[in-house]
């Protein structure tokens, strides 16, 4: 009852600053102008971020933590929002913008939030010493950037957050752990309230400020679940979050390939692959909320899973990955030796 409290009572603080924030966003000229690269034909407050930020620490000091942890969690989201508003503002360099999420990370380093092992199926426990910091580190600035890197359609990359949330406290639930299912409430509670205005069409974007902050917080959150984790459980948050890894990896991918930069924008991510496969808008949202969902079913299976079962859930994730990159062509859209083999069988199944 607590943790519904806390969901509904910080919707209610979303839903009532979101319109205030628009506001004030334009007032200031704080917008998102239209280009070739964007799909909104009307400039849009980029000041999502300002939304997500006051919500979150209102809930948090609702729900009145006694954890430690809350500390770095608090100090690390303000200083990724003033990174990403400073970026929406001014679109800082990406080296400056990473120094900034290396700050963030920092700070949950030294107080001593850290991956400092991993126990491997068959053999010894690995003991990363030193090498926790960069880690850790690398961790958090992963998961923070892969969030921001879906952050292209109205909706999405809050849907499929709140979405990550919701199984990252199930998880909690069966672990027992009150400090992340407080922390999941607050900020799930956030994003369903924000999602009634950035939801297509938006009225709102999340902006830089607002996706690296749930990307941090989604990271610690994951970090803090699975901290000294198995081998196995190193796969559980990037299972629940395969659709930002999935995009961010195969973009890498993509660009090396084509003799491009890594960090270099283009118009090859998912949601665009959708969208030139003919899905609307909302379609294309909604589709990806569906594998959201479903990459969440299955970590949770993989989570409840025995050793059998989890090999079998991997294999079974990694062939649904493949199927995703080929249909939707996020490498190369001739790249597809999965169809490929597979309409081959049919072929020769109907004898032609």
């Amino acid at each position: 009852m607590y943790t519904l409290l806390l969901v509904l009572f910080t919707m209610i603080v979303s839903l009532i600053i979101t319109p205030i924030i628009i506001k004030i966003s334009y007032r200031l000229g704080i917008v998102d102008k239209p280009n070739y690269r964007k799909i909104h034909k009307k400039p849009v407050s980029v000041l999502g971020g300002t939304v997500i930020l006051f919500s979150f620490l209102i809930g948090i000091w609702l729900g009145h933590p006694i954890e430690t942890e809350v500390k770095p969690l608090i100090i690390g989201a303000v200083i990724i929002y003033l990174v990403g508003l400073i970026d929406d503002i001014y679109d800082l360099k990406p080296l400056v913008k990473l120094a900034g999420q290396i700050v963030a990370a920092l700070v949950v380093v030294f107080y001593g939030v850290t991956i400092d092992f991993i126990s491997l199926p068959i053999g010894p426990t690995i003991h990363f010493g030193i090498l926790s910091v960069p880690i850790t580190v690398i961790w958090i600035i992963a998961i923070t950037n892969a969030i921001n890197l879906i952050d292209g359609l109205d909706g999405l990359a809050s849907g499929v957050s709140a979405i990550a949330l919701l199984t990252i406290g199930f998880i909690a639930i069966l672990q027992g752990n009150i400090f992340i299912i407080m922390i999941c409430s607050v900020l799930f509670g956030t994003l369903l309230g924000f999602l009634v205005f950035n939801f297509h069409p938006a009225k709102i974007f999340l902006g830089d400020s607002g996706a690296l902050l749930i990307g941090f917080i989604v990271g610690f959150l994951s970090l803090l679940g699975f901290k000294n984790i198995t081998f196995v459980s190193l796969f559980f948050p990037i299972v629940i979050l395969a659709v930002p890894f999935i995009d961010t990896l195969f973009a890498m991918i993509r660009r090396v390939k084509k003799g491009q930069h890594i960090m270099q924008a283009d118009k090859s991510h998912l949601h665009h692959k959708l969208l030139q496969l003919g899905y609307s808008h909302r379609q294309t949202v909604m589709l990806i909320y569906s594998i959201a969902l479903m990459f969440s079913l299955s970590s949770i299976i993989l989570y409840l899973s025995q050793p059998w079962g989890v090999l079998m859930m991997l294999i079974l994730i990694v062939i649904t990955i493949e199927l995703i990159v080929e249909f939707t062509g996020l490498i190369d859209d001739d790249y597809r030796p999965l169809l490929k083999l597979i309409e081959q069988r049919e072929r020769k199944h109907r004898g032609e």
